[in-house]
């Protein structure tokens, strides 16, 4: 089982850059493809980026494309999400997600862009 903790929500202006952090408990962090979804208000949740456990390689939705960077630290067991030039629509819960043969989430973290 897989335990993951959000941190470094907040509030920030249009144009501000924040860093979200995911802690994760667990021998096996290497073998689970990690993500960050998000969710606004009156909206479905839906994934910002993912990056997986075997080949490294990550994607990105649209809106997100050239503004954040998904990374992670296999030997921290942490997993981070640069987000840069936020926008008001970037407005969200931030969650984090560990998928392996199960799929554990994090409580999530609220992200405002506001000025």
């Amino acid at each position: 089982q897989v335990q993951v903790v959000e941190s470094g929500g907040g509030l920030v202006q249009p144009g501000g850059s924040l860093r979200l952090s995911c802690a994760a408990s667990g021998s096996t962090f290497s073998m689970y493809t990690m993500g960050w979804y998000r969710q606004a208000p009156g909206k479905q949740r839906e994934l910002v980026a993912v990056i997986f456990s075997v080949s490294g390689s990550r994607n990105y939705a649209d809106s997100v494309k050239g503004r954040f960077t998904i990374s992670r630290d296999n030997a921290k067991n942490t997993l981070n999400l640069e987000m840069n030039s936020l926008k008001p629509e970037d407005t969200a819960i931030y969650y984090c997600s560990a998928r392996g043969p199960a799929t554990y989430w994090g409580q999530g973290t609220q992200v405002t862009v506001s000025s």
